[in-house]
């Protein structure tokens, strides 16, 4: 057999145990080239000019980077280990350690920059895709072309070729430090095995789930106001974050084999087929890698994080719009809205209009709101806020002496929360009028540019409005509403193309939710496609870890045939093992996601639970692909060993 045949054998074996390494790697470089090529695409001009596409897609392409770099090292680092029998064999017939290098070298070269090659193929043949999605999601209208970039070729080159280097040197110096004796057992060292529930192990087991208990405690009050400074604030963000990662280190370190042991010790040592094919390998297995674990959880809880935070954002987008305009177009002039409703009149396009007289007021409302943050910039006692009739709100009645808010910003209601009933003052140059605060409702009746950022409306009988008219100047809050929805995408582009005034005010709600999806869209479309290269990266290190673990156990499949156990029995606790190997991490990853989204939504937008909820069922379903891929191969294994 010569050199070529040995390469070429090797080569084809490599690609039928790593099809899914070729697979990541190919859909990598696909992802990377399709979003370089979308920072020279000329079709990007549009989403360029309004949501500053390029400068966000080339930061997430670096961030792109740096996840293959560490996925392709560490897979590679996993195999050159697996392969260290087979090393060892080629030195025990005389080859050289630069020999085998080589051969490795070119079996390494032939499957990498043949997988660059079909990603770079695949990347160029769904960049149109991806911009068209990316288009669809943001709202921008442009055509799609498809442009091959010799620009984001050499790009993609350079950076694949340069992690290439990095998996060369790294196989070299493994080559070289390797002893022929150490390379036959590198891949069946056991793992340490605790005979007895140690006290050392019980202290952290303990401490983990302690100190994940206590970055979720410290996470549920962060807007709560007990942190009231900007340094009290990052002190917690820092403990939250030291907490939960050395408590999820702690926790696969100590917590489940502390679980496994407590149940063993429950059952005297006497453990069935299903507990010592799942029980036993979880207990020691989570324990030798923990770190790994650790960080993959880490980093999937970031990822359902912000994929939840920027979903969350893009979800909420309508409501938002609907909050910060009080009706489908408003105006603070008369003759703004003149000239649109002609417009739509002119058109044909039926509409009803409300006016809200609107006054600006000095208001004392320390007796009803709380400052929860030292460093807010506000003085409860001279507050200005908006006060309207209850005579242009019909479906709302307040007595003489009293007055209901209505229209307060979410966000400011967690750092300046109203707690009532109580005395308010509103202030004028004559006189003070103490009023009644008798509650807070959730409708938005005017447009934002008329609450002073998102304060609330103060709704006051008109008596005590008629009053305050007399001294104050009102504006005049205009809302036009379409009678027939089907026309408002019509009437929308009628308010786009007139020229108001340009001192007057007008809002769009289609438009304003338009700018918000603009903005968060790509936001989202980024993170999404990070998301899934993390997601992909992850299952496919858990995958191959599992794929080294059936090959340490296919002895003790054997054995446990001979002791009369059928395959069905071996697969079925198979299954188990799986469930809990992937399982696990993905249940605490997360359950981080939810509490570190939970503390701060609603600065992102409206809508927390639908959005969050899609995002960890489409993320755990993708990532379960690879706990039933690792089923499979362990039924392959089984098959082998009997």
């Amino acid at each position: 057999m010569n050199i070529n045949h040995l390469v070429f054998r090797n080569l084809k074996k490599n690609l039928k145990n790593y099809y899914l390494y070729v697979f990541a790697l190919i859909f990598s470089v696909a992802l990377y080239f399709a979003f370089v090529t979308l920072q020279y695409d000329p079709s990007m001009d549009a989403a360029k000019g309004s949501i500053k596409g390029a400068a966000a897609i080339q930061a997430a392409s670096i961030l792109l980077i740096a996840i293959v770099a560490v996925f392709l090292l560490y897979a590679n680092n996993i195999f050159i280990k697996r392969r260290g029998k087979e090393i060892g064999l080629f030195q025990l017939i005389g080859m050289t350690k630069n020999r085998i290098f080589r051969i490795l070298s070119t079996e390494n070269f032939i499957l990498y920059f043949g997988s660059l090659l079909a990603g770079i193929f695949l990347g160029f043949s769904v960049s149109r895709l991806i911009i068209m999605i990316m288009y669809k999601i943001t709202g921008v209208i442009a055509i799609a072309r498809l442009t091959f970039s010799t620009q984001a070729l050499m790009q993609t080159l350079i950076v694949f070729c340069a992690i290439y280097l990095l998996i060369m040197l790294m196989n070299y110096l493994f080559i070289k430090r390797q002893s022929i004796l150490s390379l036959f057992r590198v891949t069946s060292s056991t793992e340490g095995k605790v005979k007895r529930l140690s006290i050392t192990g019980m202290i952290i087991g303990i401490t983990g789930i302690l100190f994940i208990s206590i970055g979720y405690y410290i996470s549920s009050k962060l807007f709560g106001g007990d942190f009231t400074t900007t340094q009290q604030l990052f002190t917690a963000m820092a403990s939250i974050l030291t907490f939960v990662i050395i408590g999820t280190y702690l926790f696969y370190k100590g917590s489940i084999s502390f679980i496994c042991q407590m149940i063993r010790k429950r059952k005297d040592g006497y453990l069935n087929i299903s507990e010592v094919l799942s029980l036993s390998s979880i207990m020691f297995r989570m324990k030798s890698n923990a770190l790994l674990l650790t960080i993959i959880t880490t980093v999937s809880a970031l990822a359902i994080g912000l994929l939840s935070l920027s979903y969350i954002s893009y979800y909420s987008a309508e409501k938002s719009a609907q909050n910060d305009v009080a009706a489908d177009f408003s105006f603070d002039d008369l003759k703004s809205a003149s000239q649109f409703e002609k417009a739509l009149t002119t058109k044909g396009i039926q509409y009803n209009e409300k006016k809200i007289e609107v006054l600006s007021v000095h208001a004392n409302l320390k007796p009803v709101i709380h400052l929860k943050s030292k460093e807010l910039q506000f003085n409860p006692k001279n507050m200005q806020i908006s006060i309207i009739s209850d005579q242009d709100v019909p479906e709302i009645n307040v007595a003489p002496g009293q007055t209901i808010f209505t229209g307060y910003n979410d966000a400011l209601q967690k750092f300046m929360p109203l707690e009532g009933p109580g005395k308010i003052e509103l202030k004028t140059q004559k006189e003070v009028i103490p009023l009644e605060f008798v509650g807070l409702k959730k409708q938005h009746l005017i447009s934002l540019h008329f609450t002073n950022g998102g304060f609330p409306v103060a709704i006051v009988d008109k008596s005590v409005f008629t009053r305050l008219k007399e001294e104050l100047k009102p504006s005049v809050f205009i809302g036009i509403n379409l009678k027939t929805e089907a026309n408002l995408e019509k009437a929308n582009d009628i308010f786009k193309h007139l020229k108001f005034d340009n001192k007057s005010v007008q809002d769009s709600r289609l438009e304003t939710s338009s700018i918000l999806k603009k903005s968060m869209g790509l936001a989202m479309f980024i993170v999404s496609f990070l998301g899934l290269t993390f997601l992909i990266t992850s299952g496919c290190i858990l995958y191959f870890k599992q794929m080294g673990e059936s090959e340490e156990e296919k002895p003790s499949y054997t054995i446990l045939r001979k002791l009369g156990f059928t395959e069905t029995d071996m697969l079925k606790e198979i299954q188990v093992k799986q469930f809990f190997s992937f399982g696990i991490p993905l249940a605490v990853g997360l359950s981080h996601s939810y509490f570190a989204v939970q503390s701060g939504w609603f600065f992102f937008g409206t809508e927390l639970w639908t959005p969050m909820i899609i995002v960890m069922i489409l993320y755990a379903a993708l990532y379960s692909i690879f706990g039933v891929l690792s089923v499979l191969y362990y039924r392959k294994i089984i098959k082998e060993a009997l």
